[in-house]
């Protein structure tokens, strides 16, 4: 054998004899050299073409992706409050026609009033924002109440003594704390 035996057929010298390492002697000619590296060329240009084209519909899939989560967000900001205002409108009724009865007595507006109210406080409840109101002796929780005092009680220390305003929280987070007055230590 010689040293032509070793040589892949793609490295050997055009011209030059080359010997299969099977054992059996190919004499490979120029022109049979150059068509099976043509026919190679013509299959990885196949390929690669095949691969540009793949590559080109993910990314247009990608974008197209992108641009429809982009168009979805920008349509939940702007209709976010769609549910909420819809939610409002009977209280919004409510209060109109309650201004259209021209002779009510104090007693019919209040009544009126307080259900109104009910309705609202119904909306809110139903878009999840739940009222803060802690009764007197609770303890006091600084992620929901804001102290405005502390005050001389005979309720231990720390504790609410009253609530001077409601708080509100929205999917449990705190759109406005509830302010309270605090029972001082003794």
């Amino acid at each position: 054998m010689s040293e032509n035996d070793s040589k892949p057929i793609e490295a050997a010298v055009v011209g030059e004899p080359y010997f299969d390492p099977t054992g059996s002697e190919h004499a490979v000619t120029d022109a049979q050299a150059l068509e099976s590296l043509r026919a190679e060329l013509a299959q990885l240009q196949a390929k690669s073409a095949e691969l540009a084209d793949q590559y080109l519909r993910a990314k247009a899939e990608a974008d197209n992706a992108r641009r429809r989560a982009e168009d979805e967000i920008a349509k939940a900001r702007k209709f976010a409050v769609e549910g909420f205002a819809d939610s409002l409108l009977p209280v919004v009724d409510s209060l109109e026609a309650g201004l259209l009865i021209k002779d009510a007595s104090a007693e019919q507006i209040r009544e009126g009033a307080q259900a109104t109210l009910r309705q609202l406080l119904a909306a809110l409840e139903r878009n999840k924002v739940i009222v803060i109101a802690p009764v007197a002796g609770s303890k006091f929780d600084p992620h929901q109440q804001q102290a405005i005092s502390v005050v001389p009680s005979e309720l231990e220390a720390n504790t609410v003594v009253a609530v001077l305003q409601k708080g509100y929280s929205i999917a449990e987070r705190i759109l406005r704390p509830a302010l309270v007055t605090v029972a001082a230590p003794k």
